[in-house]
């Protein structure tokens, strides 16, 4: 049997509930539909560190959060990892080619793509002044160099006057063909033209939207300006008004203190996951076009969620389900289509890929293929420990198919939640006595996973509050 061509198609911070084959009540998705009813949709996929960097270095490598040594958000460090996805499908006889978004470092680090055509987004760190210039944004970046190139050199995104991390909405000034989610399914579809067509492909779709900023063009936008949109899930156990004194800030952690603002937020977000859908569908047409669907493996995932003022919260970083909860779903030949339940994370994508390539996978790989699951509902794991380092803000979780545990390990502040009965976590059962011993349960398994750890969160078999928390784990050789 011929080897398959392969398609990645990634977007950045989208929530796994934002379809409308998983549900939700006001986002219109048809092309993501149509995937996911040819293909496996996992209804339990989740990134274990929830934001870019600790992601995607998840996602490429196919190891653990504690393998790949990323356990918050820190730009600047190096990717040095023994293998990666795109090295080893291009080591296989791959031609491999990524177009959109890779937040590594350096900032044209291929990672074993044959060629990238980059861009990452508005990224503060590689736009500083002290940023040597062959890093900068402005230059090695390709969407910036080729906006820059038609648009004269003093244009910038930024004149849009929505920021990067912002839920501020403005829909989008320039000629549709510049805008970010346009110009990676040009990118794609050019390299369906240009492709070495006597060898298997790996096309990764990099898009970054729906991340901030929300800039979807106008006739988007107002579709959902236009509709009354389900509110927010703000839990019984969230404080009232949690979100001041920082909803004034228009890049806070904490939703807008104006409820129009926070509407007009949401329908922003969703405007944008329209605008990608319907780039999808143009780019499954390019490839009918191309005759390239035929003996192609399609996934589709994002490498985080957006709280989108869930409990009062705004970007990722959190244990909830709106910033872990990813979207997962992959289209593979001779596999039945369905929605699985098991708990899968980013890191089996690799295994997954891999054994779908034939080609060997790394000892050091973490994940699990998903294969066997996708073909005889064969289990995967009893749980998946996350975390992310964030402050006085820094988390570990543990989900299982049908519980959350969570746990601060600043304060020791602990939650509980029935995802089955109670999917928006709106209550917490942590003192509950009913559930007194699943909430131990759960405890156990983040003792388990957090056992030997540098930061010493364990002792004589508890959980211990205060350790010192950095992004970057020395155990897997950062300097930190």
């Amino acid at each position: 049997m011929m080897r398959p061509n392969i398609l990645l198609i990634m977007t950045d911070q989208m929530r796994g509930d934002c379809m409308s084959c998983a549900g939700h009540p006001d986002v219109k998705t048809p092309y993501l539909d149509t995937l996911a009813s040819e293909g496996v949709r996992f209804s339990h996929a989740y990134s274990s560190c929830p934001s870019c960097i600790p992601a995607r270095a998840a996602l490429m490598t196919g190891m653990s959060q504690e393998k790949h040594g990323r356990v918050g958000y820190k730009d600047g460090v190096p990717w040095r990892y023994p293998h990666t996805l795109a090295g080893e499908l291009s080591k296989a006889g791959y031609h491999t080619e990524c177009v959109g978004k890779m937040h590594t470092h350096p900032l044209r680090n291929s990672l074993g793509f044959h060629h990238v055509k980059l861009h990452d987004g508005y990224l503060h760190y590689y736009r500083s002044g002290s940023t040597p210039s062959y890093e900068q944004q402005q230059v090695a970046d390709d969407y910036n160099y080729e906006m820059k190139s038609r648009l004269g050199i003093h244009r910038d995104l930024t004149e849009q006057g929505v920021e990067c991390n912002s839920w501020v909405v403005n829909p989008w000034q320039f000629d549709i063909s510049l805008h970010p989610t346009h110009w990676v399914t040009d990118g794609c579809i050019d390299f369906l033209r240009r492709r070495d067509r006597e060898q298997p492909f790996f096309l990764m779709a990099s898009y970054l939207r729906p991340h901030p900023p929300f800039d979807p063009p106008e006739k988007y936008l107002n579709y959902y300006l236009g509709r009354d949109l389900t509110p927010p899930a703000v839990g019984d156990w969230e404080e009232a008004l949690g979100f001041l004194p920082n909803g004034q800030r228009y890049d806070s952690t904490n939703a807008p203190a104006d409820p129009e603002l926070r509407r007009i937020a949401m329908a922003g977000y969703y405007a944008c996951i329209s605008h990608l859908d319907h780039e999808i569908g143009r780019l499954m047409m390019a490839m009918n076009d191309a005759d390239a669907l035929t003996n192609t493996v399609i996934l589709f995932l994002a490498d985080h969620g957006e709280l989108l003022f869930d409990h009062n919260l705004f970007r990722k970083s959190m244990p909830y389900e709106g910033a872990a909860h990813i979207p997962c779903i992959i289209k593979a030949p001779e596999i039945k289509s369905g929605v699985s339940d098991e708990v899968v994370e980013l890191r089996d994508i690799m295994p997954t890929l891999l054994e779908l390539a034939g080609a060997p996978i790394p000892d050091t790989v973490d994940g699990q293929s998903l294969l066997p699951t996708m073909r005889e509902e064969t289990p995967l794991r009893p749980y998946l420990h996350g975390e992310h380092a964030i402050g006085a803000r820094t988390n570990h979780f543990i989900v299982t198919k049908e519980m959350k545990y969570a746990w601060y390990s600043q304060t020791g502040k602990e939650q509980l939640f029935d995802l089955k009965n109670d999917p928006k976590e709106l209550h917490d059962l942590s003192d509950d006595p009913a559930y007194a011993a699943e909430c131990a349960k759960l405890r156990g398994y983040l003792i388990e996973a957090l056992t030997g750890r540098e930061e010493g969160m364990v002792e004589d078999g508890k959980l211990v509050v205060g350790r010192t928390y950095r992004p970057l784990l020395r155990s897997a050789g950062f300097e930190v």
